[in-house]
Parts: structure tokens; C-alpha cells; sequence
């Protein structure tokens, strides 16, 4: 989408000529500047001005119509394709996710058990649980509460799908590939009406669903809006939301999990005591290593507006007020015979000061890197074994 400056839409306004009605506040701003910059981001109305001319609200609503229009897709739970505003993610940000849609022709035999399947499959990662978006019905079999059991679990359930949409179906993968790319790049650049409409791509049944991954792990990357498979798979989903995953987080939001602690393999009183941000890709890092340990942990994680560590202590989102309350809210100083608590390597710098926060627990520095763990717990466990 093409952007528009508050000084552009400035121009326009009584105040830039230095007109009669010039900062009349009739549009509940100040200035005649401040609703400008306003009207420039999309957060305020053009009739709120009486004195716009013409010319501007042409220039609003050709800067504010969106390139590619959304469609809903479903009844009662809804699943929202398309209304994409950039090429590259970097950009912006992309909106809505490419669709996962999977046929159920109820007059196949077998049907209640793909259903079965696909109503089951859920994947989590990163603090995100994904299940398959879409439910294509086909055949005379389609019953209310069939369509009621899908949509409880909360996936869209469509009986055919929408004329409004572009099916990209040509005969070889790369002119697939081209024509995706084409169609969008068009419809950003030129926000022409024959390009606007939302796309998707068919997979007919496969024999080689390496080849349909592949296929579709492509497609996602190149534009599709949705996809349709006649095949089902939990492996090869598990890849696809994987990957969408990674395309469809928005780079100026951090991925961040809820401030808590966490426990790993039944700890009691044992246990060893690690704390660490609640930036997603450092706990995954910390976690994965802590569940694949024999002995059971606790991770006090903080609350760092979900940034790594030394980006949170540099941005003051560490420090050692804010671990002393997430110390004190743990809860831990009752459930381990050990009061010590390991912080990461890169903040041995802290030490001191977070012992001075917390005079209950012993600070001790723990790795620098999350694949460390596993041999610093084991000497961990040997020292107190000696020790006590």
C-alpha cells in the first residue's frame, strides 16, 4: 500500500494556504497540521473536515484502498484470506497467514477417519497451538453435525469454494510459481481490481507427498493465500505450519512467552533453579535441554517485553528489581533444600547486584549457551553428590 505523508495531506488543508477556517478545530484537533498526520495513518475520519476538497479524498481513498481484498471464509468460525498490502515482510508486516485447507469427500468410505484425523491434528510451537484453518465438504454425506463437530474445534467448514477467489492451476510448478508472483506483484503496485482477488492453489491426490510439500512449502513462500489438499498428513502439515510459522510472524512484534515458572520432569526439592527472559526463542532454547535431562528443574522465567538477554539488561527490561519479584513470586524458596539459582552465563556481570536483591537464594553464573546445559547439570549433580 502506497504511503502518504501528514505533510502531503497538509497541503490540501485551509492552514498550509493560510485560509479562512485555517486550525478551526471542527475536526476535534487542534491544528489543522495534527489532523493531518492523523488522517495520514489511517486513525481518523475525512469527513470530520468540512473543508477537504475534493482532491484530497481522492488521494485518501486511493492510498487507503487495500491492494488485495480479504475474504472470509466459514460461518460460525471464521478463517480471514488475503488483504495483503506488501510484497516483502520486511516491509511491513504480512496479515493473514496462508490457509491450510483439507477436502473430505463424505461419499468416500473412509471419510470418518480422515476427518477424524485432521479434527485431531494440532502442532505447538513457540507458545502458538495451529490446527488445519479450512474443512472442505464434498459429496451428499455433509450432515449438520458433522459441520458443528468441525467448527468446535475450531476450523472453518466451507461446501464449496468461493467465486471470488483466483485459482492458480497451470501445468507446471515454475509457470504455478510465476503466475502467484505476478498476480501479487501487480496487485501492490497498481491496486488493479483484476488482481485483487485472494489465491489459491488445488493438490489434486499424490502419490509422492514429499513432492506436495515441497510444492507447497514454495507456494507459501510465493504468494498463495490458500491451499487445498486432497491428501492428508500429519508429518507433512507439521512441516507446512512449521514454515508458516517463520513467514507470518510479524519482525516488529518479539515472540514472547508468559512470565512464570516453569517445571521440567517432575522437580522436587532436589531441584536445580535457572532463570532467564521470556523471549520465546530463548526459552525453546533453555527448555528443549531442560526436558531432555534426567534430573527435574525449574526456569523462573522474567518479564522482559520478550527480549533476549542482554538486549533486556541493555534495554533495562533485567534488572534486579525485576528478578527479585519474579524470585519472590516463584514460590521456590519452600520447595528446594538447595537455595541456589542459576542465571545466564552472558550476565555474570549481574551477579553481585542480583545477590544484593536477593539475599535468600545464592546467585550462581550458569552457561552462556543453552546446549551447555546438559553437561553443567551433570557436573552440578556429581558436586553435590561429594558435597553431601
Amino acid at each position: 500500500m502506497a504511503e502518504i505523508s501528514g505533510l502531503q495531506v497538509f497541503k490540501y488543508l485551509p492552514a498550509s494556504k493560510k485560509a479562512e477556517n485555517s486550525n478551526c478545530k471542527r475536526c476535534g484537533f487542534p491544528t489543522c497540521m495534527a489532523y493531518a498526520l492523523k488522517l495520514a495513518k489511517g486513525l481518523t475520519e475525512m469527513e470530520l473536515c468540512p473543508y477537504a476538497p475534493d482532491e484530497l479524498k481522492l488521494l485518501i481513498e486511493d492510498t487507503m484502498k487495500k491492494p488485495q481484498k480479504e475474504i472470509i471464509l466459514g460461518v460460525n468460525h471464521k478463517t480471514v484470506i488475503g488483504g495483503e498490502e506488501v510484497l516483502f515482510r520486511h516491509d511491513k508486516t504480512f496479515l493473514n497467514k496462508t490457509a491450510f485447507c483439507v477436502v473430505i469427500d463424505t461419499d468416500n468410505g473412509e471419510f470418518k477417519e480422515k476427518f477424524e484425523r485432521v479434527l485431531n491434528f494440532e502442532i505447538s510451537r513457540v507458545n502458538q497451538k495451529f490446527k488445519i484453518d479450512v474443512i472442505l465438504f464434498k459429496g451428499s454425506n455433509i450432515t449438520p453435525e458433522i459441520i458443528q463437530k468441525a467448527e468446535n474445534e475450531g476450523i472453518s467448514v466451507i461446501t464449496n469454494l468461493p467465486d471470488n477467489l483466483c485459482i492458480v492451476n497451470e501445468n507446471s510448478f515454475s509457470k504455478n510459481v510465476e503466475k502467484l508472483t505476478l498476480i501479487r506483484r501487480t496487485a501492490i503496485k497498481t491496486k488493479s481490481e483484476e488482481f485483487s482477488a485472494p489465491t489459491y492453489v488445488y493438490f489434486a491426490h499424490q502419490e509422492n507427498l514429499y513432492d506436495l510439500c515441497a510444492k507447497a512449502s514454495y507456494y507459501i513462500c510465493k504468494y498463495a493465500n490458500m491451499l487445498v489438499f486432497e491428501d492428508f498428513d500429519e508429518a507433512i502439515f507439521s512441516s507446512l505450519v512449521t514454515l508458516r510459522q517463520n513467514i507470518f510472524t510479524d519482525p516488529q512484534q518479539p515472540l514472547q512467552i508468559e512470565p512464570k515458572v516453569y517445571e521440567f520432569n517432575n522437580p522436587d526439592e532436589n531441584s536445580i533453579i535457572f532463570l532467564t527472559t521470556n523471549f520465546a526463542l530463548t526459552y525453546f532454547a533453555v527448555a528443549n535441554e531442560l526436558e531432555s535431562l534426567d534430573v527435574g528443574t525449574y526456569l523462573i522465567v522474567t518479564p522482559s517485553e520478550g527480549m533476549s538477554v542482554l538486549t533486556a539488561w541493555s534495554a533495562e527490561k533485567f534488572t534486579a528489581k525485576i528478578v527479585a519479584k519474579a524470585v519472590e513470586n516463584s514460590g521456590l524458596y519452600d520447595k528446594v533444600k538447595y537455595k541456589k539459582i542459576y542465571i545466564p552465563g552472558l550476565l555474570s556481570h549481574m551477579q553481585k547486584e542480583l545477590q544484593d536483591a536477593i539475599p535468600n537464594f545464592e546467585i550462581c553464573v550458569g552457561t552462556n549457551e543453552a546446549y551447555l546445559l546438559k553437561d553443567f547439570v551433570k557436573e552440578l549433580v556429581l558436586e553435590r553428590t561429594k558435597d553431601y
